[in-house]
């Protein structure tokens, strides 16, 4: 099986397992607890702290500073930001093309009386920044949030987040940006965003599932949305699951740990590899479509419409045939509804319904694309009509 799917979960780096074992063998372990045993593992959170800090350019020494709150993941930290952030009875801000932990969210505060304003976006996929500043003042009360995500997890399109902070700073509203799809794939600086929270996960960069977090700028109040104990200051109470965040740690740590160009060679060898897959199939299928092709991109991400061929046919038949890969988000290909990020970017049904998403990875190799071109070749000269 070639694995193409890396937009829903990558791979676990091996340096990564062996740094979590190490802290599962070493026994029980809850920072809240006073004795020698607990006092450790409150020890390796706070070396995991300044790993994050160092990797993320950010500082959590700093009295009143900026801290991090460690969650279950992606979703959880961005429900925690919708709910958590500003007035809640207040108008949020968001895009069409959001994630669905996002959209979800926003929708269920809607049914529960809250006004949802929606950015559109450009053909390419590209939030409407220049709607934010009428979104955010337009009707009889401001917006107390803006929510928008850094990269699309379905077309790889990167958003012009630095002009969003911009404008809410002019307002005086917090942007929470969910950086899910960015964070250990691009260099990023939390202390250069200009958001006030940030979402990220570990299982995105070679790190476990079950483990995220959401970073606060300094002096940014949270709403808990759990109740029942003290841990992380009460914003987010439960038992901290210490050997999910010394592997996320890990993981962070080894996607930046060379600096910035390292990083940059990294998101130059996972791109290479993507347009060599999506440059020898548009030779040999001249009518495929790639989805925000005209725009900036994740290095390792690919949406592509099979003109002629059902997605779900796609997605089995290439299953069968070896090849991992999706028809959109993870969290909601169970149902495989239709794509509501190339709707909204005015995309026809018939290329909606034909399209599926590949994700490469630092683990990718040329032979695996190669085989991966032939194999995908076979498939769709089978199934389109």
């Amino acid at each position: 099986m070639i694995y193409l799917d890396n937009n829903a979960t990558t791979a676990i780096d091996p340096r990564v397992i062996d740094v979590m074992t190490e802290v599962l063998a070493a026994g029980p372990a809850n920072a809240s607890s006073l004795h020698a045993i607990g006092r450790a593992a409150h020890g390796r959170i706070e070396e995991s702290l300044e790993v994050i800090a160092r990797a993320l350019q950010t500082d959590f020494s700093l009295p009143g500073g900026p801290r991090l709150i460690f969650t279950s993941g992606g979703t959880e930290s961005n429900n925690l930001a919708l709910a958590g952030l500003g007035d809640p009875s207040a108008p949020l801000v968001t895009s069409r093309i959001e994630h669905p932990s996002i959209l979800a969210m926003a929708q269920a505060q809607a049914a529960a009386g809250r006004e949802v304003r929606y950015l559109d976006v450009d053909q390419n996929g590209a939030a409407l920044i220049d709607q934010l500043d009428d979104l955010i003042s337009t009707g009889d009360q401001k917006a107390a949030l803006v929510s928008l995500m850094s990269a699309n997890n379905e077309t790889g399109v990167i958003q012009d987040v630095a002009a969003a902070a911009t404008i809410c700073r002019g307002h005086g509203v917090p942007l929470h940006v969910d950086a899910t799809q960015s964070i250990g794939k691009l260099p990023f600086s939390l202390s250069q965003t200009g958001a006030d929270a940030v979402t990220f996960t570990a299982h995105k960069f070679h790190g476990p599932s079950g483990v995220g977090a959401l970073w606060l700028s300094g002096g940014v109040k949270l709403n808990p949305i759990l109740h029942g104990g003290e841990q992380q200051l009460e914003s987010r109470p439960g038992t901290e699951p210490i050997a999910l965040i010394v592997a996320m740690a890990e993981a962070l740590r080894i996607s930046t740990e060379s600096g910035d160009s390292d990083v940059l060679q990294m998101e130059s060898q996972v791109k290479l590899l993507r347009d060599r897959l999506e440059s020898t199939l548009v030779d040999r299928f001249g009518d495929l479509v790639i989805h925000g092709r005209q725009a900036s991109r994740l290095p390792g991400t690919t949406c592509v419409s099979f003109p002629g061929s059902d997605r779900q046919s796609m997605l089995m038949a290439l299953d069968m045939a070896g090849i991992a890969c999706s028809s959109g988000s993870a969290c909601s290909s169970g149902s495989s509804p239709p794509s509501h990020v190339l709707q909204a970017m005015g995309v026809s049904d018939s290329l909606v319904e034909s399209a599926l998403r590949f994700g490469v990875s630092k683990f990718s190799t040329p032979t695996d694309i190669d085989e991966s071109i032939e194999r995908i070749s076979n498939v769709y000269n089978k199934l389109r009509s």
